[in-house]
């Protein structure tokens, strides 16, 4: 589950670090569908026209050190 998400993440991780630096984006596929300021707001808003289980949520910390590799918790159990 989100392999091709967290490879997408890892192959544009340079490019996504410096258009999304202190954003959780939420990346479908190998694509970037938002940006969030927080994780709450990102999950929120993207379960609003999607199913859970179907994204992935990443933070995008201003600080590299601070950089903390995640998927998403938000997995639906029920059906994935």
């Amino acid at each position: 589950m989100y392999e091709k998400e967290e490879a997408f993440y890892w192959a544009n991780k340079p490019e996504l670090r410096a258009k999304y630096h202190g954003k959780h984006i939420v990346i479908v596929g190998e694509e970037i569908v938002g940006a969030y300021d927080d994780a709450g707001t990102a999950y929120h808003e993207t379960i609003k026209t999607r199913p859970l289980g179907s994204f992935m949520l990443q933070a995008i910390p201003e600080d590299i050190e601070d950089e903390i590799p995640y998927i998403s918790p938000f997995v639906d159990f029920v059906n994935g």
